[in-house]
């Protein structure tokens, strides 16, 4: 969960590792540091707190050199401090590391007893003194690294300089991501693609256990036994403007604006609206495969979850093919049972989310189909399934998943459809009818986001708010769900998401005139009951804000604020009702004084337990 980057080639590395670094900043941010070779040795700058401290070190000691490698860290062992932010150093060695060295108690016992001399709490400084007992009894650096990775377990992924080696940077994966960049006379390493777009477009994707020697002009690739790899490059459609702010005060706000696109993205050339079907080759699902599937079972996490949620509603309603939805971090730690005839869906965002891939890793043991979900070209969860579903929304850098939401909800949607029409759930008319209701969205997106300065000032109620209660029936469950999650994200006030036909069962004892209840009341077929929540909310005097489809002038008499949604099919209304709520929980926070994208204690990526 941490960023990692690296630089050799003929330019000043510093500069190029801070600007790397600014874009990683959304993995982690309690400490930063780099490392930098001047030629004759390694010098270090480390700062405690967010990226601009590490600048303002920079300053006041400047890193000549044109190799190095930086850290941004959120922590898992040790607490934030600068002895504990990367990168560690030992004789000569300086390490920065993701992921988490499982077997680190027993390793850092070894290395006491040998007389080694530990200056902080991590994991991370245990490989820096592996290396360096390696380096000695090596005959390169590269060598040290693969025989010191040999003796750790878990996941990680890491970069490693030393000053005896001025000209060469050493990376490896395990469980955490890493990619490799080739510019012109220039290779770069990092955590994530955005950290080199400003300097190339070109990415090696390394996979699970690589170790990779960089050198200005090249680089090689072998496995932990010693065995040469080849690794293709990619050419990334991604653009550097697209991981820039462009004018927004926040990442968040802009990736809110940007889902209309991202919908699009996702949509584009994957429908076939004549014959109300989706082309399917990229998925791996073969219609043979999508009639012989007895179950779905979707895993994943976070906001991916609220996603899966929706998902359920579609697959089981649209393709009446039984669906079971998994928080990853549970399924790996039970004994779940899996089938050949079950189709295992993982969603991620990154395609990194380190319980997600335990889960896939499992269903595949057992046999199933895997179907990955990921915004992420070739990261680890579509390279161990059968099959991928790209969401094309492009780079997002908000800690808080917006657009990425979003574009898994249409992806899967379009799941929905194409195994409904292969196994005889649909026909064609009905396939039209709802694919040409998802490609109706991005519009009636932009309608939504129209009406952005009424949200906010529905946000100065909610200001001082210390609880919020947010309640939905049907499809607007997982979106209630979803509310409270980006509100409790970035503007840390305590929210619930709960299904309003359970409110009876517990919830409906907090009620009272001090609680704001957002209610999604759209009118789909869950609103009739969904009016009658909303007046055992009135009867005890909650406060409510109703998200509601506009004209439906009942809402005047029952709720104190009303955010408007266009109608639209009940089939497409999540994609639709969860965009107010984005703006209000962006609103809340901002008041509030917040950063929104980078709210304390989280990572976007989750490549650890």
């Amino acid at each position: 969960m941490c960023g990692i980057v690296g630089y050799v080639g003929p330019r000043v590395a510093a500069p190029i590792l801070v600007e790397g670094l600014r874009k990683l900043e959304y993995r982690g941010y309690d400490s930063a540091g780099l490392a930098v070779h001047d030629g004759r040795a390694i010098e270090v700058v480390r700062a405690l707190g967010k990226l601009r401290r590490l600048s303002d070190a920079l300053e006041a000691k400047p890193l000549a050199g044109s190799l190095g490698i930086g850290h941004t860290r959120w922590a898992t062992h040790g607490r934030p401090s600068e002895e504990n932010a990367h990168p560690h150093m030992a004789g000569g060695i300086a390490v920065v590391h993701n992921g988490i060295i499982e077997n680190h108690v027993a390793l850092r016992q070894e290395l006491s007893a040998q007389g080694v001399v530990f200056r902080s709490d991590t994991d991370t400084e245990i490989a820096a003194h592996l290396i360096h007992r390696a380096r000695s009894s090596s005959s390169s650096l590269f060598e040290a690294v693969r025989r010191a990775l040999s003796l750790v377990t878990g996941a990680y992924a890491i970069a490693v300089v030393s000053s005896a080696d001025p000209a060469t940077i050493v990376v490896a994966r395990h469980g955490s991501p890493l990619v490799l960049g080739r510019g012109e006379g220039e290779m770069l390493c990092g955590s994530d693609i955005s950290a080199m777009l400003s300097h190339t477009r070109d990415m090696i994707f390394l996979e699970d256990g690589d170790v990779a020697e960089l050198r200005a002009d090249g680089f090689r690739v072998e496995n932990l036994a010693g065995q040469p790899m080849q690794r293709p490059s990619r050419h990334i459609d991604w653009s550097p403007v697209m991981a820039e702010r462009g004018g927004y005060k926040h990442f968040m706000l802009k990736e809110i604006h940007e889902q209309p696109e991202a919908i699009s993205a996702t949509l584009r050339g994957r429908l076939d609206l004549e014959a109300g079907d989706v082309h399917a080759s990229e998925m791996g699902v073969s219609p043979e495969v999508a009639r012989s599937i007895r179950r779905v079972y979707i895993v994943a996490c976070g906001t991916s979850f609220h996603a899966a949620l929706a998902a359920r509603y579609w697959l089981e309603a649209l393709a009446k093919v039984p669906t079971v939805v998994e928080l990853a971090s549970e399924v790996r730690y039970r004994e779940p049972l899996f089938y050949p005839d079950d189709l295992l869906v993982a969603v991620s965002q990154s395609g990194e989310t380190f319980d997600t891939i335990g889960a896939v890793q499992a269903a595949k043991a057992a046999g199933a189909h895997v179907l990955a979900i990921a915004n992420v070209l070739d990261s680890a969860i579509p390279r161990a399934a059968h099959g991928s579903l790209y969401t094309r929304a492009g780079p997002e850098i908000g800690v808080a998943s917006t657009k990425c939401f979003t574009a898994q909800l249409a992806a899967l949607l379009m799941l929905a459809v194409y195994l409904g029409r292969q196994r005889g759930a649909l026909d064609a008319a009905r396939g039209q009818e709802l694919l040409q209701s998802l490609c109706a969205v991005p519009a009636l997106m932009h309608e939504l986001l129209g009406d952005e300065d009424y949200v906010r000032s529905i946000a100065t109620h909610l200001t001082h708010a210390r609880d919020v209660l947010f309640l939905g029936r049907g499809l607007s469950y997982p979106i209630a769900l979803e509310g409270a999650l980006k509100l409790k994200e970035i503007s840390y006030a305590h929210a619930e998401g709960y299904a309003a036909g359970e409110m009876k069962h517990g919830p409906i004892a907090l009620i009272d005139s001090e609680l704001p209840v957002v209610v999604l009341c759209p009118q789909d077929p869950s609103y009739e009951k969904t009016l009658s929540n909303i007046q055992e909310v009135r009867a005890r005097e909650g406060r409510i804000i109703a998200v509601a489809t506009r004209g439906d002038e009942s809402m005047h008499d029952l709720a104190e604020h009303i955010i408007w949604v266009p109608a639209a099919p009940a089939v497409v209304l999540p994609l639709l009702t969860v965009v107010p709520l984005q703006l209000l929980a962006y609103y809340v926070a901002t008041r509030k004084g917040h950063d929104v994208d980078q709210p304390r204690n989280l990572a976007k990526t989750v490549t650890v337990e």
